[in-house]
């Protein structure tokens, strides 16, 4: 399969759903093959991550932070160790809470996790190469994160001479690597489970921005690091390591800590010849006894695959699009949660904490269908997923190329219909020009750029468009995200078809943790009618794709469920 624009569009064709048909897959989940959600490296050293006390029994003390002040710059920042590498990866690719059905056997629990995932499957891996974790007493080395556990698994020890040519002498670094095992979304999802495996991959990358910040410390992705760099840092590529069981796909890199910038940018080559030079332990885990093989996943993976030369034939790094985000004003606060939702006083102690938001995200699974949101709420929610060229946006080097489409539903002061959010100024006109339709094109709001296109009850349409789930119809307002297509293509090359839809989940980050400051929740909607949300815009061949939908409202709990710590330490901590 050559690798071109041609091949991206070919895939993401033939995963398409439509009115008749749905993208392949078994139609059924075969619950004997079931992927394991947790990967481990057996016989790899095992380093807890202390939740409060370093282990030399000092106490690990973050400063708390407001939700609304989590990316304005900071005064304090975290030194890099292990206590505060711990407290990154709890509160982005931790575990929130386990579920289990009241009166029902241990078995029945399942895990939540910080990062939301297609299905709650979890394909993201994460690994962390850094020198700051004490119990190695400083000496660098590659970890993986193993999230049931909060602990690191020494994948790589590093000799030191190795580790200050590579990383140009900094001591306060921090890599994190993600990649991604596809067999966990495809084993659900057939061939669509590229699509999802993106999605993830976006939500989890914000997520890690977020956590970040949180610690007074910066995060950017790492556009120049090649796939196959990436694949020898983690060591993924060791087949040694992988015999006969599910392979990882390396996705990107990031810099994080009180700087996250420097010369390792481009130290790709440095960092994968240390990393093949080192010391390594363990052999992964086999996640299912037996497999489906999808070719076509495999076909777009390597079509995909980034030569890291993205960011340094472009220099579109850090370009700014516009201030979006509205200064915090602390006499008028948040807008009071929605009535009814019914959570416990702790819950809500909990709004204004930055990690205590992102401990209680949660997928919405139903919606009442009968709150509204306030207009400013709604413009709160807006103005945070627009870019600009400050934190949280930094933290990826392309100008914005994803757009909202919105149905609003029950918003006060703001008349129900569909709407469009160009997230670029200049995006707006080739919209325009692409939308075949007769739209009325109103300014609905200066800040953020909102346009009312069509008025009237739109709900059963949303929920028609993506795939005829009630959840869409239910909330205040859902939306697909729409991609400048082939002109990103064309740009960039097929391997940026992965980070458009990066960019969707980056999005979609931001409004699940925008839906619980407000009282709310979101979910994230994979599945949806394709082709039949373009004839909705009157768009017509590739300059313009949807590739996410989403929705905001007031959540149905399901009263059926208890809901348990994310970890055992956290039992003082007990909500139900």
């Amino acid at each position: 399969m050559p690798s071109s624009p041609d091949a991206v569009r070919r895939y993401h064709d033939g995963t398409k759903h439509n009115f008749r048909q749905f993208a392949r897959s078994l139609g059924y989940l075969d619950w004997a093959s079931q992927p394991n959600p947790f990967r481990s490296f057996d016989g790899a050293p095992v380093f807890p991550l202390f939740p409060a006390a370093a282990a030399d029994g000092s106490l690990y003390a973050p400063r708390a932070i407001l939700y609304d002040r989590l990316f304005e710059p900071s005064d304090r920042v975290e030194p890099i160790g292990a206590e505060a590498i711990g407290d990154l990866l709890r509160h982005a690719l931790g575990l929130s809470a386990w579920k289990q059905i009241r009166r029902e056997p241990v078995g029945s629990r399942w895990s939540l996790r910080c990062n939301p995932s297609s299905g709650n499957l979890h394909p993201t891996e994460a690994y962390v190469a850094t020198r700051a974790v004490a119990a190695l007493a400083g000496v660098p080395a590659v970890y993986h994160y193993a999230a049931d556990r909060h602990a690191l698994e020494l994948r790589c020890a590093i000799d030191q001479i190795s580790w200050a040519d590579a990383s140009s002498g900094l001591d306060d670094l921090l890599l994190v690597a993600l990649t991604s095992i596809h067999w966990r979304e495809s084993w659900k999802y057939g061939e669509r489970a590229f699509r999802y495996c993106q999605h993830d991959l976006g939500h989890a990358v914000a997520a890690l921005v977020a956590s970040a910040a949180a610690i007074g410390w910066r995060a950017r992705l790492l556009p120049a690091w090649s796939h196959r760099a990436i694949a020898a840092l983690t060591g993924i590529d060791r087949d040694e390591d992988f015999a006969d069981v599910e392979r990882e796909e390396p996705e990107c890199v990031l810099a994080i800590g009180p700087n996250a910038a420097g010369p390792i940018e481009y130290a790709a080559d440095r960092f994968a010849t240390m990393a093949k030079a080192g010391v390594w332990s363990g052999r992964a885990s086999q996640l299912s006894q037996d497999h489906v093989q999808w070719t076509f996943i495999d076909e777009i993976a390597r079509a995909t695959e980034d030569p890291g030369t993205a960011a340094a034939q472009t220099g579109e790094r850090l370009r700014p699009c516009r201030a979006g985000r509205r200064p915090f004003d602390a006499a008028q606060g948040r807008p009071e949660p929605v009535e009814g939702r019914g959570i416990s006083e702790s819950s809500r102690r909990g709004w204004g904490s930055a990690r205590a938001l992102f401990l209680q995200r949660r997928s919405a699974v139903a919606f009442d269908g009968q709150s509204s949101i306030d207009r400013d709420a709604f413009f709160a929610m807006l103005a945070a997923v627009m870019p600009d060229d400050r934190p949280p946006w930094d933290a990826l080097w392309w100008r914005p190329r994803v757009h909202l489409a919105l149905f609003v539903h029950r918003v006060d002061a703001v008349a129900p219909g569909l709407y469009l959010l160009p997230r670029d100024p200049a995006a707006l006109a080739p919209l325009r020009a692409a939308m075949g339709r007769e739209f009325l094109w109103e300014p609905a709001s200066d800040e953020p750029p909102l346009v009312c296109l069509a008025k009237g009850d739109s709900r059963a349409l949303a929920s028609r468009l993506s795939c005829d789930q009630a959840i869409a119809a239910d909330g205040f307002f859902s939306l697909g995200m729409v991609a400048e297509f082939d002109a990103s293509l064309d740009e960039h090359g097929p391997s940026f078809y992965r980070q458009l839809f990066w960019e969707t989940g980056f999005i979609g980050q931001l409004l699940y943790l925008e839906a619980e400051a407000a009282g709310a929740r979101a979910t994230g909607i994979g599945c949806f009618y394709d082709d039949p949300v373009h004839d909705v815009l009157g768009l017509h061949g590739h300059a313009f794709q949807s590739l996410y939908h989403f929705s905001v409202g007031a959540p149905v709990e399901d009263t059926r469920l208890t809901t348990l710590p994310g970890y055992p330490w956290e039992m003082d901590h007990l909500v139900i």
